[in-house]
């Protein structure tokens, strides 16, 4: 009995379609990620990632089919309650708030964990204070842990592309998810950038327990550190498997790499 709960995926999609009025943006997609998996998902711009992930964290939930998380169904259920439940995501488009420090942004991730009340606040210094400690303790961590001490006091604003993207990556890893998605971490970087997130995103697997579905348009990242991968197009899946082997389909390699969309 406790083998097969073992094997039980942490995240599994089964048939999910998702629709916008007339279009059909995910039609059929199933997909299992393992734990202390890092699974790639490809695809041309407009393939169905970015719906398919709004539709694993709450987004926008499928009109057909099933998320579960963990066992649990998820279907339909709201961002933040999915949040709570160990899924945290990075978007392709950063969403880091200007105007405020390094330190502050990735503090924000703790939002979760932080129990708030009028009465807590009343008593600060007996219940809310040590609760504060708590979080900034594991946000000097992560600071640490991804090498960001230089510009912890430094405005998001005014850093280069590379070390935004790795606030961000901080800011989802403080919420200390189960799971965690990010949605292209390594667009605009150079290739020394590329290669640092993608050792860090090796070191939170190895060193946090963290998996990871990545959605990347570098071919080089997806074979180089995931373990399974995902290519679709059109919404619907065209390929799955070893990375190595899936970008050899002729599929892939037509919808993805000769559509002049690897980069």
């Amino acid at each position: 009995m406790s083998s097969n709960r073992e094997r039980e995926p942490l995240l599994e999609c089964r048939s999910v379609e998702r629709r916008f009025g007339g279009l059909v943006a995910v039609s059929g997609v199933d997909l299992d990620i393992q734990q202390g998996e890092i699974f790639g998902l490809v695809g041309p711009n407009g393939s169905g990632k970015t719906t398919l992930t709004n539709a694993i964290t709450g987004f926008y939930p499928p009109n057909t089919g099933s998320i579960k998380l963990n066992g649990k169904d998820i279907t339909g259920t709201s961002p933040h309650k999915v949040a709570r439940l160990g899924v945290a995501r990075t978007f392709q488009n950063l969403a880091l708030f200007n105007g405020m420090s390094v330190l502050d942004n990735i503090l924000l991730g703790r939002h979760i964990h932080m129990r708030s009340g009028v009465f807590r606040t009343a008593l600060y210094w007996w219940l809310a204070r040590p609760d504060e400690m708590v979080n900034r303790e594991i946000v000097e961590e992560m600071i640490e842990f991804l090498q960001l001490e230089s510009i912890r006091h430094e405005l998001v604003d005014g850093i280069p592309i590379g070390l935004k993207k790795r606030v961000e990556l901080a800011r989802a890893l403080v919420a200390e998810p189960d799971l965690l998605i990010l949605d292209e971490p390594m667009a605009g970087m150079n290739q020394e950038e590329k290669e640092y997130m993608a050792r860090f995103i090796l070191d939170a697997r190895a060193e946090r327990g963290v998996s990871v579905l990545l959605i990347e348009h570098h071919m080089d990242v997806i074979v180089g550190i995931c373990d399974r991968m995902l290519a679709l197009n059109y919404g619907e899946m065209i390929a799955s498997g070893i990375p190595k082997d899936v970008i050899k389909d002729p599929k892939v390699i037509t919808a993805y790499i000769g559509d002049g969309h690897g980069e």
